[in-house]
């Protein structure tokens, strides 16, 4: 299946950056980045299960968040992407 998944972390201290960094990897490990704080995560559910463990494990409860959406298995006809032409020039 086809997940977002993401993350707001607080930072304000060390130990949020910290926690920032090991939450980014984690999830480049089962996914693709396509923005600062936000993945593209294509999982089965045993995967799931582990992912969403070890970000368990990384978050402080009460001050960071992750969020999955599901997206399910026809996530093809779900994602629609606009980019920004590159200027010409510049």
């Amino acid at each position: 299946m086809m997940l977002v998944v993401t993350y707001d972390v607080n930072t304000t201290e060390l130990a949020g950056a910290k926690r920032l960094r090991k939450v980014a990897k984690i999830c480049e490990k089962y996914g693709v980045r396509v923005q600062n704080s936000v993945f593209e995560v294509l999982v089965d559910a045993a995967e799931l299960v582990v992912l969403k463990s070890l970000l368990s494990d990384v978050i402080d409860n009460e001050n960071d968040s992750v969020r999955f959406y599901r997206l399910g298995n026809s996530y093809q006809h779900k994602i629609e992407v606009l980019l920004v032409a590159p200027r010409v020039g510049a």
